[in-house]
């Protein structure tokens, strides 16, 4: 006896770890996939930054290239130009020197007399033209500043855009980084508790037991436990075999609906742990044929036949909705092949509004039985006024014969008994007694009842009638 209750309790205490593990992992799952959603967005976010910035970039360099090559065209049309004033001053240099040749040869004497002022004027001629070249060759130079100068001011602009765009690269992706770190560190943990969660319900007792809590939870949320009868010992028996629901659900009207929990998810959880997509799908197709062996097996029970009155069908509950459309994916006409054997699948959500349509119509049903009930005290109060205004009309028309009697017994004493009783003191029969008052006659009568309904059926006089 003592190791069976040590028994229970251990596996009480399981099944309470094992629900506070599921609820911590269902939080910690909604929780992750909360990260990860936000984690996605920083990281489009930083995606389309980065595409923009790209594109800017790729923008710059081009216009710094094309500007480049305007500076290098400019360059090579300025070098051109002094060359051609080189050429220039070179031909007047030759000038000068075959001028002055062919006039020493011509003649000395004349030219010595004037070759120093052609000199000076050659001289003065030479020093205008280089101040004319000078100066072109100056202002080219400044329009060339004045172009190359936007260019070395975008190419600087650019360098520092370049830096900050990969500042701002470096610390966003070190963020997503960090965030993917602690994202996948929490879904290695959440993945170690699923693990024991899915180990745990590889036991057929922990599975069943976890099917039922499910099933509570949905009568709890439904409001429909006064109505939902759950069978852990009883059962029914047809054809010589035990047949044992785990749910009764009441229907206004005296009926009920077998419902049926014993899920084969075995399968499921054995996909759940796979590793490879081949397994995991030959898994699955094991499960959805276990489904629709256990719908045909549940439709051949016919439990409608034992608990009567009951419609023709039964409801086999699959404790989540992935297992539904995890099935239903592998078998699509799993629906029509249920339907067609009496069951109907019913997931937690469908369950629950199934329940809170029975609950709908319980609620209308006490509120006939209330009205029903409202019906026949009203009629029965109206019966009973019936009767106390019968006593009432007695208790007047008693007033009244009471009234009478008492006034005759007034004249009677008034004018025989007190006549005789004082010649007493006349006589001095008696000393010191009181004076005898003379009674006082009632000339009130009581009120006769006047409603139609009190008055339509009184009651006889002398007659208490029917107790109310």
């Amino acid at each position: 006896m003592e190791l069976a209750i040590a028994f229970v309790i251990g596996f009480l205490i399981g099944l309470a770890g094992l629900l506070w593990l599921r609820g911590r992992g269902m939080a910690e799952q909604a929780a992750l996939a909360a990260r990860a959603e936000q984690a996605e967005r920083y990281l489009d976010e930083a995606r389309r930054s980065q595409a923009e910035r790209e594109a800017l970039l790729d923008k710059l360099q081009t216009e710094a290239a094309e500007l480049k090559a305007q500076a290098a065209r400019l360059a090579a049309q300025l070098e051109g130009e002094q060359a051609a004033a080189a050429e220039k001053i070179a031909l007047l240099a030759g000038a000068e020197q075959k001028l002055a040749d062919a006039f020493q040869a011509l003649s000395a004497e004349a030219l010595k007399s004037n070759n120093q002022a052609f000199l000076e004027l050659a001289k003065q001629n030479l020093a205008t033209f280089q101040e004319t070249a000078k100066g072109d060759l100056e202002a080219r130079r400044q329009a060339v500043d004045t172009l190359v100068r936007p260019i070395h001011e975008a190419l600087e602009k650019l360098g520092l855009q370049t830096q900050e765009i990969e500042r701002q690269r470096t610390g966003a992706y070190a963020s997503l980084t960090e965030q993917v770190r602690s994202l996948m560190q929490a879904q290695e943990g959440l993945k170690q508790e699923t693990g024991r969660l899915v180990r745990a319900l590889h036991r057929p007792e922990v599975r069943g037991r976890w099917g039922e809590v499910q099933l509570r939870r949905v009568v709890e949320m439904a409001g429909m436990q006064a109505h939902c009868d759950f069978f852990e010992q009883e059962s029914a028996e047809a054809d010589g075999r035990r047949q044992r629901p785990d749910m009764l659900v009441k229907l206004p009207g005296g009926k009920s609906v077998v419902l049926d929990s014993k899920a084969p998810i075995a399968a499921f959880l054995e996909a759940a742990e796979s590793e490879s997509d081949e397994a995991r799908q030959r898994h699955l197709r094991q499960f959805a044929r276990h489904v629709k062996e256990h719908v045909q097996a549940l439709g051949a029970k016919a439990y409608w036949d034992q608990f009567q009155p009951s419609p023709e069908f039964v409801v086999l509950f699959l404790p989540g909705e992935a297992f539904f459309s995890a099935a239903l994916q592998e078998d699509p006409q799993l629906i029509e092949y249920a339907n067609e054997h009496k069951v109907i699948l019913a997931t937690p959500t469908t369950l629950l509004a199934l329940l809170k349509a029975v609950y709908f119509g319980w609620r209308q049903e006490n509120l006939a039985e209330n009205a029903r009930r409202i019906s026949e005290l009203g009629k029965e109060l109206y019966e009973r006024l019936g009767v106390m205004a019968g006593h009432w009309s007695s208790v007047g028309k008693n007033l009244m014969q009471a009234t009478e009697a008492y006034n005759k017994a007034t004249g009677s004493l008034e004018t025989r008994v007190l006549v005789s009783a004082r010649r007493f003191q006349e006589l001095q029969a008696v000393t010191e007694a009181k004076e005898i008052v003379t009674p006082v006659l009632v000339e009130s009568v009581p009120r006769e009842l006047q409603a139609p309904e009190l008055v339509n059926d009184p009651l006889p006089p002398g007659e208490g009638g029917v107790a109310g």
